[in-house]
């Protein structure tokens, strides 16, 4: 186990090693015109000075809180807390644009924002280095995110971030379609059958056409089958054979004895 400590603790210096300093503070002049100001925060942001960068927004939005600049500081903010790690501030801050600005012409980008910052919320910091299997990961900022990237591509059609969001969302489906049938073999080790049945039933009905859907539909004729209840078990094996054919789990249900 010591081998990983020096890889580890070389990990953590990188990537928050900063702030064991103390961070610079910006104040903008009084004569700052507003483009001026805006300036200064996407020069920041471009560079990946987001502490800095948003600073500048800040002060921007506090001394012209109207008007184009004020809107796009907002939006812009967001995605630098975004950037920055920090995914409730982000949350906050793209949840206020959308509220306050509910006509602005960026809103496209905004409603794709809120779901990049929920598809990857919930990613800790070791996983960005020691991945593991997504589906076994808690699925909730993934549903978020999946609500946002669908409400982009019906809402916006024709956004420019709308053939990104689709690629996303047969991902995000996959994704929760796994952790179901995840959830459902858990349960299959538990004994609890006709919660193992319900999640497979969930998978069929709400993820179909993706890869998980054999093993929903094995899971069902399995639990079925344990429960006695063997029309439904017949039917998940015929929906099985007919949309999977050779599949082996079919023989398997119909040839062996299930406890």
């Amino acid at each position: 186990m010591k081998k990983y400590y020096i890889p580890l603790i070389i990990i953590l210096l990188s990537t928050s090693g900063c702030s064991f300093f103390a961070k610079e503070e910006v104040k903008t002049e009084e004569n700052w015109t507003v483009e001026r100001v805006y300036s200064e925060a996407k020069s920041a942001l471009s560079v990946g000075d987001y502490h800095t960068a948003l600073q500048y927004y800040s002060q921007l939005e506090s001394r012209f809180p109207f008007g184009d600049y004020a809107q796009q500081s907002l939006l812009e903010s967001a995605y630098a807390h975004y950037k920055d790690d920090d995914p409730e501030a982000a949350l906050a801050t793209i949840d206020r644009f959308m509220r306050v600005y509910p006509l602005n012409p960026n809103m496209d980008y905004a409603i794709y924002l809120r779901g990049l910052i929920n598809f990857t919320r919930d990613i800790g910091l070791m996983e960005k280095y020691i991945p593991r299997d997504e589906s076994q990961r808690d699925p909730g900022s993934a549903r978020f995110a999946l609500k946002d990237f669908t409400t982009l591509v019906k809402r916006y059609p024709d956004s420019k971030y709308s053939e990104d969001a689709v690629q996303r969302i047969v991902y995000l489906r996959n994704r929760l379609a796994q952790h179901e049938v995840n959830v459902a073999h858990y349960y299959m080790r538990r004994g609890a059958y006709v919660a193992a049945a319900n999640r497979g039933k969930y998978v069929i009905e709400n993820y179909p056409r993706t890869p998980a859907m054999p093993d929903a539909l094995l899971i069902m004729a399995k639990a079925y089958k344990v429960l006695e209840l063997n029309d439904l078990s017949e039917d998940a094996l015929r929906v099985l054979e007919l949309n999977y054919p050779g599949h082996p789990g079919v023989a398997e249900v119909r040839h062996t004895k299930l406890r």
